[in-house]
């Protein structure tokens, strides 16, 4: 069948293997690797569209799970799904919701047909299937959704993992026969298996051959380690579908970027550049900048000397630490702009480099000049 959304395959990089391609979407074309912003409640905290798409590839994130409790599906429906509503004419994706039911309910009972748990808020009682996320993305309308997986603890016992992961391959198939919008949407299948490459592969083989857009990376950047995760994802590499495309959920640090496209990976997303920007922390060429800190009270520079967004044409470091110390918006909005367009430059120097067959050399300068190695804790 022919696909809303696909994956075109243009360069492999000769040092690292890592991808140049364009993916293909109902509301934009995009060269991969790249990275994804997110806008969990149908807007990218502290951004307006406009300045979204200044600072992004114009592919940006929704939340399933949040959008479905407030305001309700039913009612983004109304406004033209998520684009509509928020006014974004770029192109968008939805997760499943199934992390959040996972990671914010601190009770919850799984069984075949879905997941029983609580509000994390109110603490009434809610239940999520398959079929439901699919139906709510339906209304979402976002260009690419997701299928309704579980998101065990990496370091699940194998037993329950191997349960997991079947019961995950089960709903992929219930979601993508529920599933509506096939000429508009297109659906994911998310692999899953933990730390165990057997049923890593497994997933894969079982979802490969149905009727899915792209395949999705769960279960990884959830507490394993840096070793553990990029273990992975050089194993997965070379047994995952290489005509379509891969999403690495979840990961945004500037390493873990670079690592993730040595490793094959198409698409990144992450809450990261705008929570940092929240708490008053920039990411630069040379570095995190945390710029509350008092050494930059008198400090006429820019953010960073080599970045040309709007936040570091205009602004001193100095002015932007007054911002973060009076606790004013403007400090999350202008962090925010600057943290964003850094990642979405920095995704675009990894697309050349890929295409010079030179990432791996890029990568190391990269590491050097921001100050740490693969070997240390990521920001």
């Amino acid at each position: 069948m022919k696909f809303p959304v696909y994956y075109e395959h243009i360069h492999t990089c000769k040092q690292t293997g890592a991808r140049y391609g364009i993916l293909h979407t109902p509301h934009g074309d995009f060269e991969t690797p790249i990275f994804m912003p997110v806008g969990t409640q149908a807007t990218v905290k502290t951004l307006i569209p406009e300045e979204i798409k200044e600072v992004s590839d114009g592919l940006i994130l929704g939340n399933t799970y949040h959008l479905w409790l407030q305001p309700g599906d039913e009612i983004v429906k109304e406004f033209g799904g998520i684009r509509g509503f928020m006014k974004w004419d770029g192109a968008l994706l939805t997760d499943s919701g199934g992390f959040q039911v996972f990671s914010l309910s601190k009770t919850r009972k799984i069984t075949e047909e879905g997941v029983h748990f609580s509000h994390y808020k109110s603490g009434e009682k809610l239940f999520m299937s398959p079929e439901d996320s699919i139906h709510v993305q339906n209304n979402l309308g976002a260009d690419i959704i997701m299928s309704f997986d579980e998101c065990p603890p990496f370091n699940s016992s194998y037993e329950y993992m191997a349960e997991s992961v079947d019961r995950t391959i089960r709903w992929a198939k219930r979601g993508l026969k529920a599933h509506n919008r096939k000429n508009d949407q297109g659906l994911f299948g998310i692999i899953q298996g933990g730390g165990n490459k057997d049923l890593r592969l497994h997933c894969i083989n079982e979802l490969k051959d149905l009727d899915f857009s792209g395949f999705s990376i769960g279960g990884l950047s959830v507490g394993e380690s840096k070793e553990e995760m990029y273990e992975m994802l050089e194993y997965l590499k070379d047994v995952m579908p290489k005509d379509k495309p891969r999403y690495l959920m979840g990961v945004g640090t500037p390493d873990y970027l670079l690592e993730a496209s040595m490793a094959g990976i198409d698409m990144c997303d992450c809450v990261l550049p705008t929570r940092l920007a929240r708490n008053g922390t920039a990411l630069t060429s040379h570095g995190k900048v945390v710029i509350r800190n008092a050494t930059y009270e008198r400090d006429w520079g820019k953010l960073d000397d080599e970045c040309d967004c709007y936040t570091c044409k205009n602004y001193t470091r100095a002015y932007l630490r007054h911002l973060v110390k009076c606790k004013e918006i403007e400090a999350a909005m202008l962090l925010s702009i600057h943290n964003i367009h850094f990642l979405t430059n920095l995704m675009a120097r990894v697309r050349i480099e890929i295409e010079n067959d030179n990432l791996k050399n890029f990568v190391q300068e990269f590491y050097k000049k921001y100050g740490y190695t693969k070997e240390e804790e990521s920001i």
